[in-house]
């Protein structure tokens, strides 16, 4: 037998039910926001992640699913969502147009990893970019629509914040940064790695020890520039003005090199340790970086297979009508109901003849409104039985006015 890879799985009710009622109220909530849906490929060129999501990452540094295509191309599974849409922006020329574009997207996306609870090396994310606005109340409206929609599936969370600071007061925290470092030891090999690559990135690390080491580290939002400060000001002061709790978290940073001013990360203590859920931030230079003209652009992502386990279905009414025959000579009458029902209405059809009181149970198990059993008696006067499975009330229906009744 052939069992999926290690890390994959098959998405089976009622996960695949919760993932489409996710989806579907995440995309509503984001078109309320003015967002239109994009989708981008799942397989790009190895260098649009190394460019984007930077050598310092554990992204591009382990779990890429990388390998060369027959066409002796570098080409990997696409580990995150924002490289792919930027570099789609650029490619067709969205950048050059002026304006705002905004974008949600959803779909799998692949990191080798070692799998573990709600972790796994195809996972799914929802997300959303937007372009053009270098104004703080986008940042705003962007961290109002994830709390939003985390309230909508009535999700507890705490909102950590930061500003990673921007291409005026980085370089001179950098340096202070990197002389700290290099006065420790003990330092893990990754962040030895990170070190040399983006400093920053070593706030970040998770490892017990670097972080007892990392204590008394240089925080970047002391060092900000005027301008940084200021917005990062306003943002919490249109938080406030919402009612938006938050705790600012100096050593928040991220996991990708391509952040910059905010950032932020809703995390949940119900999936376990306190851990993060979504997240994003800004990311100015990443349009300019990958060979676009520079354009200001913030955006987040939901792991969605994370945040299924917290999500919960209401209990879901009668729906749709089921049919069944009792005898086989009625399969072809069944066929044509469900053909002509089905231009309105959910219909399921079972065509193996049964009993009455196994029809009713599987139309039960289906959770139809409406059973419709075809035997001979309606095979003979085509007066077809029905009975709603709400009410319990049963009624006959001339074949001719399937379609003009009201189910």
């Amino acid at each position: 037998m052939i069992n999926a890879l290690r890390g994959m799985k098959d998405l089976l009710l009622p996960e695949s039910e919760k993932y489409l009622y996710f989806i579907e109220n995440c995309s509503r909530i984001a078109k309320n926001y003015g967002f239109e849906f994009i989708s981008t490929p799942i397989l790009e060129e190895s260098a649009l992640f190394k460019r984007s999501v930077g050598e310092s990452s554990d992204i591009v540094g382990k779990e890429m699913y990388e390998f060369i295509d027959k066409g002796d191309n570098k080409v990997c599974l696409r580990p995150e969502g924002t490289a792919g849409i930027v570099r789609s922006f650029i490619q067709n020329k969205t950048d050059r147009t002026g304006g705002v574009k905004r974008f949600f997207y959803y779909g799998p996306m692949f990191r080798y990893e070692k799998p573990q609870k709600g972790r796994f090396r195809q996972f799914y994310q929802f997300g959303v970019e937007s372009f053009g606005v270098s104004d703080v109340k986008e940042d705003a409206a962007i961290i109002l629509m994830l709390n939003e929609i985390l309230n909508f599936f009535k999700i507890k969370t705490v909102l950590k914040l930061n500003s990673l600071g921007c291409s005026a007061c980085m370089p001179s925290y950098r340096i202070k940064l990197v002389k700290f470092l290099d006065s420790l030891d003990g330092l893990c090999d990754d962040c030895m790695r990170r070190k040399v690559l983006n400093p920053i990135r070593v706030l970040d690390c998770k490892n017990a020890q670097c972080q007892s080491l990392l204590t008394n580290a240089p925080l970047l939002i002391d060092a900000l520039c005027d301008e940084c400060k200021s917005d990062f000001e306003n943002l919490k002061s249109i938080l406030d003005k919402f009612h938006i709790n938050y705790e600012i978290d100096p050593k928040l940073v991220r996991g990708l090199d391509y952040y910059s001013k905010t950032a932020f990360e809703f995390v949940s203590a119900d999936i376990g340790a306190q851990s993060s859920i979504a997240g994003g931030g800004r990311y100015d230079r990443l349009v300019e970086i990958l060979g676009g003209k520079p354009t200001p652009a913030i955006g987040f992502a939901i792991g969605v297979d994370r945040i299924l386990e917290l999500v919960f279905l209401d209990e879901k009414k009668r729906d749709g009508i089921y049919i069944g025959t009792i005898e086989r000579e009625a399969q072809d009458l069944a066929f044509l109901a469900a053909v002509t029902l089905r231009r309105r209405n959910k219909v399921d059809i079972e065509f193996e003849a049964k009993g009455l009181k196994n029809i009713l149970k599987n139309a039960d198990k289906a959770n139809a409104k409406y059973c419709v059993c075809i035997g001979e008696n309606e095979l003979r006067s085509g007066i077809l039985w029905v009975k709603n499975l709400d009410t319990k009330e049963n009624f006959g229906i001339k074949k001719e006015l399937l379609g003009e009744f009201t189910w």
